[in-house]
């Protein structure tokens, strides 16, 4: 078939019309803006494909070629996904982008051509069809767009210099410091839908705590002096990125512990440092991603997912760790893919401080790719009843 423009873009848009309305209400029934924000990327990358590269080199489109167009389709999006670090689930967002394919493909090959007998000759142009689908479209996106803008927090701008704390926040809000801005004894979030961004935190028994709330960002904070925990999350899904952590001299501390939220959504570390302590970052009982952060000095582990935790550890740089660099423990599942780990040392007397960069323990399972673990005493490790794999 030989689209004009006009004709691609209005049957792009008419094709979008119903996924776009099953996205509405699929993001009204979970409460969660990631299928709106998966289909408003469809509609997005499909325009401009259309504007800039079908339809100056598809001046015929055979119906076969639908199906390497929706594979690029689909590649361009996940690539998308992982830059704007949209939080969608893998699965049900492969399905949603098949379903949305599979109703676009129907519509072209035998919906479109019985609504509009002319469809074909006209080159894909629908008329009034097309502009009614079109507005639709338009006015889903810019609904979904206004109720996103009503429902943003306030914003509090904490301002330069020193204040006491312990902060609590007990509303939905975006915390934001201005350079400087200091909070001395600890912040606790007591509120669904907390932003923390650019603020120092300085002592506190934990410095920030976060319990059993939800949504909740933590955006380049800078945590030290704290007594048991830098972060310290219970039954709170969160998502942590560009953090620093400094738990020198604290030899019983750890940097960041997120525990007990299995029945959440994945918790994400991305982007963190995190020096001294016991442990670095640790997960108890809960679904977690640990991505490209670095951990160093720690006393006892660097890295932990234990007690049926599950999720990934990608891409973290681990460094002069005592005792294990990556533990997987206690009937946990842990992919660990691409890490690097450096410089473990070894304490004679036990398993659980054998200089290990990788120790899978305690009916756990662990898999291995890409990692980079030679400079360490023992590489890696499987033991009571674990088992190790690598692909």
């Amino acid at each position: 078939m030989s689209y004009t423009l006009r004709g691609r873009i209005e049957s792009r848009l008419a094709a979008l019309v119903l996924p776009l309305a099953a996205c509405c209400a699929l993001s009204a029934a979970l409460h969660r803006w990631w299928p709106l924000e998966l289909c408003g990327l469809m509609v997005a990358v499909g325009v401009a494909l259309d504007l800039q590269l079908y339809h100056r080199l598809l001046r015929y489109q055979p119906g076969w070629v639908a199906l390497p167009l929706g594979l690029l389709e689909l590649g361009l999006m996940l690539a998308l996904v992982h830059a704007l670090g949209l939080e969608a689930p893998v699965v049900p967002a492969l399905l949603l982008f098949a379903a949305a394919w599979a109703v676009a493909q129907g519509l072209g090959q035998a919906g479109f051509p019985v609504l509009r007998l002319s469809y074909a000759t006209d080159g894909g142009e629908l008329g009034r069809i097309g502009i009614v689908s079109g507005a639709a479209v338009i006015a889903m996106l810019a609904s979904a767009g206004g109720y996103w803008w009503y429902r943003l927090p306030p914003v509090v701008h904490l301002s330069a210099g020193v204040h006491q704390g312990p902060l609590v926040i007990d509303r939905r809000e975006r915390l934001v410091g201005d350079r400087g801005a200091v909070v001395r004894g600890g912040i606790v979030v007591r509120a669904n839908g907390v932003t923390i961004k650019n603020v120092t935190v300085v002592g506190g028994e934990n410095g920030i705590e976060i319990d059993d709330v939800a949504d909740v960002v933590l955006d380049g904070v800078t945590v030290s002096g704290f007594e048991l925990d830098g972060i310290h999350v219970r039954r709170t899904a969160v998502t942590i990125k560009n953090c620093e952590i400094d738990a020198l001299g604290n030899t019983y501390a750890q940097g960041i512990d997120i525990s007990y939220a299995s029945d959440k959504r994945d918790s994400h570390v991305m982007g963190c440092t995190v020096v001294g302590g016991q442990e670095g970052i640790v997960t108890h009982f809960s679904n977690a991603s640990l991505m490209d952060n670095r951990v160093s000095r720690t006393t006892l582990r660097g890295i932990s997912m234990t007690e049926m935790s599950m999720g990934m550890v990608e891409g973290n740089e681990v460094r002069d760790a005592t005792g294990v660099g990556i533990l997987c423990n206690d009937h946990s599942m842990c992919m660990i893919e691409k890490n690097s780990v450096i410089g473990t040392k070894r304490v004679p007397g036990s398993e659980w401080t054998g200089g290990y960069g990788v120790l899978v323990a305690y009916s756990s399972e662990g898999e291995l790719r890409d990692n980079a673990l030679g400079a360490n005493p023992r590489p890696y490790g499987a033991i009571v009843d674990s088992t190790l794999s690598s692909r």
